[in-house]
């Protein structure tokens, strides 16, 4: 398992933008999904997208897509995620997530199960 720190958090006014981080205790991540995460108090965790390293294949949940970009430059550390046009509903904290895959995988699921490593999280506040 890998120990992640996510930083970058922040509080942003509606359609501001904000560069989360996600930094690994390896310098490179071959072989790994890594996947982004939020959470409201009281709500379930939310998938929100996903990055396959060995392909690269990127996955992105639909009250996410086309306003955040997950980036990762040459399998190193760290992994970015871009989040412009935020929302006061993007208000929660953020989490990387990844799991070692085997050569062949081409999956990138936005599911929990699918990750055994978790950072602390990053608070992320849209308000104005």
């Amino acid at each position: 398992q890998l120990q992640l720190t996510e930083s970058g958090g922040g509080t942003v006014q509606p359609g501001g933008s904000l560069r989360l981080s996600c930094a690994a205790t390896r310098f490179t991540l071959d072989h790994y999904i890594i996947a982004w995460f939020r959470q409201v108090p009281g709500k379930a965790r939310e998938g929100i997208s996903c990055i396959n390293t060995l392909n690269p294949i990127t996955n992105y949940g639909d009250s996410v897509k086309g306003r955040f970009t997950m980036s990762n430059d040459n399998r190193k550390n760290p992994v970015y995620l871009q989040l412009n046009n935020l929302k006061p509903e993007d208000t929660a904290t953020y989490y990387c997530a990844a799991k070692r895959i085997f050569t062949g995988y081409t999956g990138c699921p936005l599911a929990i199960v699918a990750f055994d490593s978790w950072g602390q999280g990053t608070q992320v506040t849209v308000s104005s």
